[in-house]
């Protein structure tokens, strides 16, 4: 396999103290454990660097953002210490961006589905196109978005996060997601929404350090169990993993049957 079967994650950082963070993988942008972990690697490096000021997190292609976990990964679990491992690995991400001293915005071009709705939530700022509907269909799958769920309900509410959760093979509308608080600001294309964030990333930039710092650990005030909280909810959703609902109802979507 190339690099490119594999997935990567890139860091470039700009003159003016902008670091622009992206993920690929080929299968819509899914992630697995290593590219979770590269991720979170590289989330905390932007966020160690002094000559950084603003972090924009993006996936590769202009359609799907995240479709969340790797099935190809979720059936080879066998065991409740892999399960929670794996897992985890959406904790680490989440807890980096909430951690970092930076702004972090996340460019949403596409949809985003379970981890991917996660990884939208846990940015300070969104910006999406219309086009990036979401999902939470971890109920659908046999298992929960019981790691993300801090994060969206913070974003989201508690009602809105019910729906999504209940409605677990429905996709909500772009508009739907910014009128509830995941998105800040919706364009009608790649375009409109690049343009946009270079405009916010460069203006951010331009501002205090210190300030900006302030204002993050604002955002995150009551957050400081979710090392503890989202570790315990992917032991959660290791465990359920395992069970034979899970495991026949991920094979069906792998081969195509859901």
């Amino acid at each position: 396999m190339s690099a490119t079967d594999n997935g990567n994650v890139s860091y470039i950082k700009s003159e003016n103290g902008v670091a622009t963070i992206s993920f690929y993988h080929p299968a819509q942008n899914s992630l697995p454990a290593a590219l979770l972990n590269e991720l979170t690697a590289a989330i905390i490096k932007a966020g160690e660097n002094t000559d950084i000021k603003v972090i924009i997190l993006k996936s590769g292609g202009d359609r799907t953002f995240c479709a969340g976990a790797s099935f190809d990964e979720l059936v080879q679990i066998k065991d409740k210490e892999a399960g929670a491992l794996f897992f985890s690995g959406f904790a680490n991400v989440i807890n980096a961006c909430r951690k970092s001293s930076k702004i972090i915005i996340a460019r949403v071009q596409g949809k985003a589905v379970g981890g991917g709705v996660g990884l939208a939530a846990a940015a300070d700022y969104c910006l999406a196109t219309q086009f990036a509907s979401i999902k939470l269909s971890e109920l659908a799958i046999g298992i929960g978005p019981f790691v993300i769920s801090p994060a969206v309900t913070r974003k989201v509410g508690l009602s809105a996060f019910s729906q999504l959760t209940i409605r677990a093979t429905d996709f909500q509308t772009a508009k739907w997601a910014m009128d509830k608080g995941l998105y800040n600001e919706v364009y009608d294309d790649i375009a409109a929404l690049d343009a946009a964030i270079d405009i916010l990333a460069d203006k951010l930039a331009s501002y205090h350090p210190d300030a900006l710092k302030g204002l993050k650990q604002i955002l995150w005030e009551g957050t400081d169990d979710w090392d503890t909280l989202l570790n315990q909810r992917a032991a959660v959703s290791g465990e359920l993993v395992l069970s034979a609902f899970t495991q026949q109802t991920l094979q069906a979507f792998l081969s195509g049957n859901r």
